[in-house]
């Protein structure tokens, strides 16, 4: 496009800083030349900020400084100028006690540099299984034109002629160690052959769940999902997005016009499509709580509870991310869904879903699924609710065991995590393979951050007879790689009062998944003189982020922001700074 068709350079956002001949422009542009840009950048031209979650503790995204480079070559053949910016890496693999609880803080610190930095358009660098919500919140708050890019998956792992899935298989290793059919030098040795690539977990965990949301919303270029990391396609999908970005901002297309509660549905219904991840229902909340979408756990029930699980890809299948690319990607999987997607929801391309989907072809059917002969009849999240859970909690059926979905068991109750850890391989603890495990203070404010515990490892003497699954329950999350009959975010958490606070060993509780309904059978009169005794929950923290998040953060149900996050702000013009 050329100046004359651009009527808005020199009129843009940036130009508060940058197009003003007075001593504050004059310092905003001199300050930026000390890096050697040269003056015809600060024309007017669309300034595209890339936020870079690049960390050298965050694996996942520690080859994003060539993905920057290649945003950055996009940005310049189009026209415009971009400026990277680094912003909070959360790190799944590294981060302690959960990079859960710094996802908000991550949106915050995402928000406020948009805001208050001179750029017009975005561009999100994003991969490890927080860093997309936060990104995405933080953007959505601002709502300037915005695009996003995954760092894409690791190439397959593989251990003695056997493909592994980073996650999925250190579940299933570290059991097998537990009941004695895996020596600890075999685990130590397939620390290599699971991860060896750059890229973030290639089953479809957190992280790919969310690169997929991210497409399936419209904010990402066709194929964002699963291009592998190390793929040249992914560093042209890089290019690609930062010529689009300056092309947003000179249409401007911001992103409250992609993230519709249309577009919400679409990756909803993906999302069970692919079975992905139980973490996509507490971030797609809170991305659509701070872009004013009215989305609720019964929207996710509602459109998932009969959409099929087309992927055979770890943790519910065989396969892997790569094999996923090569088999047609997600654009495959939305075209063989397209009589469940609003057709017409608008996408970052400036094309409606439909039209980057329709042609999509398929290259392996040992891979995707037709919708008629699924991979597996339901793939979708479905909703508990009942006396245990009056807010909802959710369970993954794909990747529970069928016999499991109808069930009534003794529960044996553990009071924190700690007292899990210490108790559960005891070959005293009266548990068998009917019981349900209970997990309790593991939510936002109970742990704090709702950490992914709630697939607990089963006890080694049930191990021992062969089993491999038993419900458990809790406030908790799990991670997106891992799998069970785990039911997960029970609402209130038990630290805010929930009913799972007043369970005890030896409870009867009824699980029925098809009827959605999670029953203690508890009487009410016991469960009012079991509350009577309740001590509330104190906050631990006195200073910091930790206080702030304890005090502030919403129930899993409604996403886990926190309260004073929820609704966008936009970017009103501020003062200057001198």
């Amino acid at each position: 496009m050329t100046d004359r068709q651009d009527p808005m350079k020199g009129k843009r956002r940036s130009s508060q800083w940058w197009g003003k001949a007075d001593k504050d422009g004059f310092a905003h542009r001199s300050w930026m030349k000390n890096q050697g840009f040269p003056a015809h950048l600060f024309d007017g031209r669309p300034v595209i900020g890339i936020a870079n979650t690049f960390s050298e503790f965050n694996p996942c995204n520690a080859h994003f400084g060539k993905i920057a480079e290649h945003v950055k070559r996009g940005v310049y053949e189009a026209g415009g100028f971009p400026v990277e910016f680094p912003v909070f890496s959360n790190s799944e693999s590294q981060l302690r006690p959960t990079a859960m609880l710094y996802r908000n803080l991550a949106s915050m610190d995402v928000e406020e540099a948009i805001r208050g930095l001179p750029m017009d358009g975005v561009v999100l660098l994003v991969g490890c299984d927080k860093t997309t919500p936060a990104l995405l919140m933080g953007a959505a708050s601002c709502d300037l034109p915005t695009i996003c890019v995954s760092g894409g998956p690791m190439l397959n792992g593989h251990y003695k002629n056997e493909k592994i899935g980073s996650g999925t298989h250190i579940w299933k290793f570290s059991e097998a160690v537990r009941a004695g059919e895996m020596t600890i030098e075999d685990f130590m040795s397939a620390e290599a052959d699971n991860s060896r690539s750059a890229g973030h977990c290639m089953t479809m965990g957190t992280a790919s769940t969310m690169a997929s949301m991210a497409e399936s919303l419209g904010m990402a270029l066709p194929h964002n999902a699963a291009i592998p990391a190390v793929d040249s396609r992914r560093y042209v999908l890089a290019h690609m997005s930062g010529i689009r970005a300056v092309e947003m901002v000179i249409e401007n297309l911001r992103l409250s016009k992609v993230l519709t509660k249309q577009a919400f549905e679409n990756a909803i219904v993906t999302n069970g499509a692919i079975g992905g991840s139980t973490n996509a229902v507490v971030h797609l909340l809170a991305i659509a709580g701070r872009v004013g979408v009215d989305l609720s756990l019964d929207d996710w029930d509602r459109l998932g509870k009969d959409v099929p699980c087309l992927l055979n890809l770890m943790p519910s299948g065989e396969h892997l991310m790569e094999d996923f690319f090569y088999a047609g990607g997600l654009p495959a999987i939305m075209r063989e869904i397209g009589d469940y997607l609003h057709k017409d929801a608008l996408t970052v391309n400036g094309k409606p879903v439909w039209e980057n989907v329709k042609d999509a072809p398929c290259w392996n059917r040992e891979v995707i699924f037709p919708t008629d002969k699924p991979f597996k009849p339901n793939g979708g999240i479905a909703v508990l609710r009942g006396n245990l859970a009056p807010g909802g909690a959710i369970v993954k059926p794909s990747a529970a065991s069928p016999e499991l979905m109808t069930h009534t068991g003794r529960a044996v109750v553990f009071e924190s995590i700690e007292d899990y850890k210490a108790r559960i391989d005891d070959e005293a603890l009266d548990i068998d393979e009917t019981c349900i495990m209970v997990l309790k203070n593991c939510g936002p404010k109970g742990y704090p951050g709702m950490a992914e515990v709630g697939n607990m490892g089963l006890p080694p003497k049930v191990l021992r007879k062969g089993i491999t699954d038993m419900i458990r329950i809790s406030d908790a999350r799990m991670s997106g790689t891992a799998y069970g009959t785990v039911i997960l975010h029970s609402a209130p958490e038990a630290a805010a009062g929930g009913p799972l606070a007043l369970v005890r060993t030896g409870d009867m509780i009824e699980v029925d998944v098809p009827s959605r309904r999670m029953h203690l059978q508890v009487s009410d009169d016991e469960l009012a003189r079991r509350r009577a005794a309740w001590k509330p929950f104190q906050n631990p923290h006195e200073r910091g982020y930790s206080k702030l998040y304890v005090d502030t953060v919403n129930q899993a149900d409604r996403g886990a922001d926190l309260d004073f996050l929820v609704g966008k702000s936009g970017t009103p013009e501020l003062r200057e700074s001198h």
